[in-house]
């Protein structure tokens, strides 16, 4: 008999695409929940913040608007930073404890993917366009608008994932 096969003819898993330790029951449910209150809370920050981001660039009383993007950039600092870390570190803990991998699906890249992109447009287009707004500048309304709309969008999606789990392999 070959020694790197079993009895049964097959070859065992290669050790790449094992997790180096799986998470216990106990503690694979216990980040896995925490895992899901994060990305919930994740999700309904970001809805909240496009719901007022809607009102504050439809809203022709410079105070309400200056006080909404008030509103908006401490969204971002309490919730939305904290939140985003934590449903990263809770996925990849998932991902790299579990059976489910991190790039070993489909479906759990694009989630790495997409909360990142959550993260990035927070970076890279909202705290820079809110800070803009904040600070007089007028315009960028619709980037404010367009990120929310898309991290509502891949939020929504990624859930659907988790859900689902297409091409799950089984």
């Amino acid at each position: 008999m070959d020694p790197g096969s079993t009895r049964a003819g097959v070859l065992p898993e290669p050790a790449a695409a094992r997790p180096a330790r799986r998470l216990s029951p106990r503690v694979r449910r216990a980040v896995l929940t925490a895992h899901i209150v994060f990305a919930v809370g994740l999700l309904g920050e970001v809805s909240a913040f496009l719901a007022v981001a809607v009102r504050a660039a439809g809203s022709e009383d410079p105070a309400f608007a200056s006080a909404a993007y008030d509103l908006l950039a401490l969204f971002q600092l309490l919730f939305g930073i904290p939140l985003s870390f934590a449903a990263l570190g809770t996925g990849l803990t998932l991902g790299l404890g579990g059976k489910w991998g991190v790039l070993r699906y489909p479906w759990v890249t694009i989630k790495l993917a997409l909360i990142v992109s959550v993260m990035l447009v927070g970076a890279l287009v909202l705290g820079p366009s809110v800070d803009a707004m904040r600070g007089g500048d007028a315009g960028v309304e619709g980037r404010i608008l367009a990120g929310a709309a898309w991290d509502v969008a891949a939020l929504a999606v990624a859930t659907a994932l988790s859900v689902y789990k297409p091409g799950r392999g089984g």
